[in-house]
């Protein structure tokens, strides 16, 4: 359907594509993989024609609707979210409008003398709209946006007055009404809560058309694509099968080039020896001469292209009190929206909980709580002895002074650190070479995020309160700091709607819902395990 052939591509000095092709078949879901920078979001622009490769070519089958989601949104305002959704389903969102055109020129009292002409044309469009099902659209974008987690207020309320991350999904709402012969999806996981996510997952597992697509969620790729392409060093790279066959294959592919590498070295480093040592006797000239001419034949074989991963490793933390927090009889309402009633809670030392809960159940009401930047109505939350805490919100990037580059804040921040050891910490959370030298106001909201988790994690607390770390990291960067954090001593509470992440870290869940709060021994997988679902909001 789509055929990506020998495109060359650079960018601002920046090359990003040398004589790289790839191919999107019918029914093929297909994971886009590379580091930050690497030229993926690139890619989908010069599929949708946005962008022209510099050399080769992009082509695309006759007849074929792309559906492409992207980060940047555009302008959204003076209609509802519904209508805002419908509007984007392709050839039957035309013949809606005309049709509202029509319906409001019949009751126009300045054009009744052309009602005759309205009347005969609103007949011929609205039997194009019953042949599109545009009667059933409605009820379709209302489906598709209740599972993207809109309440019916919300789908009927002037989609300006939503936030940033609402209107991605009122813009993901639109490509998957719209159900295009391919769907181009760039980061479509950002912004979803949990239940929103497996609610995604399952779409577009029934969606029919062909699907390539990037995302930082590893769990949720590999529940829909059955093939990776990765950009690596201007090359696209198939490999058939999921994420962690991917993972897999490339390490394969790793271990066997590095072997052969070295027994490549190796024989090279024989045959110079044997060269040096005789190219003066005359007796071995000939010998000499034909190994000579044998090494410059050889095609060497390079050694493996390895990701540039930096391991960050936490200096000890100060131990605490065995008590951590402890919640007693604290209610929280904001306005008549009652959050908590009567809330009991502990914490104890080495408990790694994260909340559970559909949104607006009080998951970071909960933080705000523990970590003071909320006060509770009645009761009290107290912190334990020699409680030291990291409070990582998306509002924490306020800390960041605009006019200092990264290095430079990191400096402010830790003077007594060595250049090498803040360079080394810059480096496990992606500002690696000139990056350092950025200015903190020109950064993305995911570069600043990384930053201040950096210097919070440079000085580690004993007790870590994080609401959606993962939020902006790379499926890179996001390893590196879960296996940072399952070697990490101290205590956590946490949010976030990464499964992985959950899976990996977490020893204890507390899970908020209408009925009241549970409290389940063992990690997020146990917890699925016994209740039988991923989610509080998927409960039966």
């Amino acid at each position: 359907m789509i055929r990506i052939e020998n495109i060359s591509k650079s960018n601002s000095h920046r090359i990003l594509y040398i004589e790289a092709s790839a191919a999107l078949n019918r029914g093929e879901k297909i994971g886009l993989v590379g580091p930050n920078g690497s030229g993926k979001t690139t890619l989908f622009r010069m599929i949708t024609g946005q962008e022209v490769p510099d050399e080769g070519q992009v082509s695309t089958e006759k007849n074929i609707t792309i559906g492409y989601f992207s980060q940047d949104v555009g302008e959204m305002s003076g209609v509802s979210a519904v209508t805002e959704v419908m509007d984007g389903a392709g050839p039957v969102s035309v013949v809606s409008a005309e049709l509202r055109e029509l319906e409001a020129a019949m009751i126009d009292p300045d054009r009744m003398d052309e009602m005759e002409e309205i009347i005969e044309r609103y007949g011929e469009v609205q039997a194009r709209y019953e042949e599109l099902d545009g009667y059933g659209l409605e009820s379709r974008a209302r489906e598709v946006l209740a599972g993207l987690s809109f309440t019916q207020e919300m789908m009927d309320g002037d989609v300006g007055k939503l936030s940033g991350g609402w209107k991605m999904r009122v813009a993901l709402a639109r490509i998957l009404l719209m159900r295009p012969d391919v769907m181009l999806l760039d980061e479509p996981s950002n912004h979803l809560d949990l239940e929103s996510l497996i609610w995604l997952e399952q779409f577009l597992r029934g969606y029919d058309g062909a699907l390539l697509m990037t995302s930082h969620d590893r769990e949720f790729m590999n529940r829909i694509v059955n093939k990776i392409i990765e950009i690596d060093a201007g090359s696209l790279t198939t490999f058939s099968g999921d994420y962690g066959f991917y993972e897999q294959q490339r390490a394969q592919n790793e271990k066997q080039q590095q072997a052969q590498f070295e027994r490549q070295q190796a024989m090279l480093a024989k045959e110079i020896k044997f060269i040096e040592r005789f190219k003066a006797r005359a007796s071995h000239a000939a010998q000499v001469q034909s190994r000579v001419k044998k090494l410059d034949k050889i095609e060497r074989v390079e050694p493996p292209r390895r990701r540039q991963a930096v391991a960050f490793e936490f200096l000890p933390a100060p131990r605490s009190g065995e008590d951590v927090v402890n919640i007693k009889g604290v209610h929280k309402a904001y306005g008549s929206r009652t959050i908590y009633e009567g809330l009991d809670f502990m914490v104890r030392r080495k408990e790694r909980w994260c909340i559970m809960g559909i949104n607006g159940a009080g998951k970071s009401t909960l933080l705000k709580l523990v970590t003071g930047t909320a006060d509770p109505d009645k009761g009290s939350v107290n912190l334990g002895a020699s409680v030291k805490m990291g409070y990582f919100a998306q509002h924490a990037m306020d800390v960041l002074d605009g006019e200092q580059t990264v290095f430079e804040w990191l400096e402010s921040e830790f003077p007594r650190a060595g250049q090498g050891a803040l360079r080394t910490l810059a480096g496990c959370f992606g500002f690696s070479g000139d990056d350092v030298e950025k200015k903190c106001r020109v950064l993305s909201g995911g570069e600043k995020a990384r930053l201040v988790m950096a210097a919070m994690l440079f000085d580690p607390p004993n007790f870590l309160v994080l609401d959606e770390p993962t939020n902006h990291l790379d499926l890179d960067t996001k390893e590196m700091l879960i296996k940072a954090l399952s070697e990490y001593e101290g205590t956590m509470l946490f949010v976030s709607h990464d499964r992985h992440f959950l899976a990996e870290l977490s020893n204890r869940v507390l899970e908020l819902t209408p009925e009241g709060i549970h409290r389940y021994d063992g990690g997020y997988t146990e917890y699925v395990e016994r209740t039988g679902y991923e989610a509080p909001g998927l409960r039966s």
